[in-house]
């Protein structure tokens, strides 16, 4: 699965270890989590970290929300809960892989 490749323009904050933004591990990188947007570092600029297309988390059986023990993350109009390296997201009675 690839990412859109989408700059986050005017984006003068420097994410890094302590910069007071959510640290979301995600495959060879971290993304950040600002403002209900995920920030990719892409050269000397920001992208904002979105996958292409749609993929399901078939058999997953766990039910993410308030005290699941999973830190949410609130991402556009929904909350994004990480678990186990992946981001997932509840959609139409299943949970989205990130």
């Amino acid at each position: 699965m690839t990412t859109t490749h989408q700059e986050h323009v005017s984006h003068e904050h420097r994410h890094g270890p302590g910069c007071g933004h959510t640290e979301v591990p995600h495959g060879d990188h971290v993304d950040y989590a600002h403002d209900g947007h995920l920030h990719r570092e892409h050269g000397d600029h920001w992208d904002e970290c979105e996958r292409a297309g749609h993929t399901a988390h078939t058999g997953h059986e766990h039910r993410h929300g308030e005290g699941c023990g999973h830190q949410g993350v609130r991402h556009g109009d929904h909350v994004d809960y990480l678990h186990d390296g992946h981001r997932h997201a509840a959609h139409e009675g299943h949970w989205d892989d990130h």
